[in-house]
């Protein structure tokens, strides 16, 4: 069964941003079955937020959402990656 991140990501960062409602969250196909790799989508300044000073938000972000994938006993990585609407950078987590 495949799960939606998206219901488990949204919760988690509609509080940190100014517009929830303008978040996408995307699944991105990926090579393996025990990766996942999740596109999140914002305005320039929710993107900062999401991200936050030295990639700190994004990594508490990455730690949280990566229980989820392993809570089933799947033992999936997930990926977080984030992109801005308007300037089309992305940050990533290098794994």
């Amino acid at each position: 069964m495949e799960r939606d991140f998206g219901a488990i990501i949204h919760p988690i960062i509609d509080p940190l941003v100014e517009n929830p409602s303008a978040i996408m969250i995307r699944q991105l196909p990926t090579n393996s079955k025990k990766d996942i790799s999740i596109l999140i989508v914002a305005e320039d300044a929710d993107t900062a937020r999401l991200i936050g000073k030295r990639g700190a938000v994004a990594n508490a972000l990455r730690d949280v959402i990566g229980v989820a994938g392993k809570s089933d006993g799947s033992n999936v990585r997930i990926h977080l990656k984030f992109e801005s609407f308007t300037e089309g950078e992305e940050e990533t987590d290098g794994k």
